[in-house]
């Protein structure tokens, strides 16, 4: 047994009352303030809000086709080539990368984050990705992704990220959601990851991007890759 697969056996014994206890004793709100959907911009960004980087979260292609699904939305409108990996070639982004990130809008923001008199909006929340569903936390296994921003506060396993909602009283009943559904997502990343490695194929993608994912190798509009003639 690897690595990966034996984080897939710790992550399906986890306990579902421990993470919950450990989300409790960190506490957790979402005050709507739109952080964990925006683009991080440094202190000493320039006077037009300028960010180094866009707002990056993995999405999984079934999570992808959902969300296409909900508003029949075209592959790009919801996801982007994962950029790690990728440089600006002549004719733009060029190279391989692992999976896909959801799409940004020109200011680095999520494409489906809006607000609304001042309050953060995701305009998919019914359908929004497990990575979306479970922040600000995330487990400290091997193999899952970690959000934006280093790790602030932890207890046991539990992660917890940059957020202002962070320290707030939570019902034990949405402590209990919420470590269902965390627990879920490391197993689907787990899962993901494995699937990747068995379903990596190494193509010719010279001059353009590849994206392999636990379909296979794809181009930057989702279809499988196939070579040009």
């Amino acid at each position: 047994m690897d690595d990966l697969e034996a984080e897939l056996v710790r992550a399906r014994e986890l306990d579902v009352s421990a993470l919950a206890d450990a989300i409790e004793s960190i506490g957790f709100e979402c005050t709507r303030c739109g952080g964990c959907c925006t683009a991080e911009t440094p202190d000493d960004a320039t006077e037009n809000g300028d960010a180094v980087e866009p707002h990056t979260a993995t999405v999984f292609p079934d999570e992808i086709r959902t969300l296409q699904d909900s508003e029949d939305y075209d592959f790009r409108d919801v996801a982007r080539p994962m950029p790690y990996g990728l440089s600006e070639g002549d004719d733009g982004l060029e190279g391989e990368t692992f999976e896909w990130a959801l799409q940004t809008d020109d200011c680095g923001d999520c494409t489906f984050y809006t607000e609304r008199e001042g309050t953060g909006t995701c305009t998919v929340h019914e359908d929004r990705p497990l990575i979306c569903q479970t922040y600000p936390f995330s487990l400290a296994l091997g193999g899952t992704s970690q959000p934006m921003g280093g790790a602030v506060d932890s207890a046991g396993l539990v992660r917890a990220h940059e957020c202002e909602g962070l320290g707030r009283e939570i019902a034990r009943s949405d402590a209990e959601d919420l470590a269902v559904t965390l627990k879920e997502r490391a197993i689907r990343e787990l899962e993901e990851a494995i699937a990747v490695r068995e379903q990596y194929r190494p193509v010719d993608g010279d001059g353009v991007v590849v994206v392999y994912d636990s379909e296979g190798p794809k181009r930057v509009d989702g279809t499988p890759w196939e070579p040009q003639e």
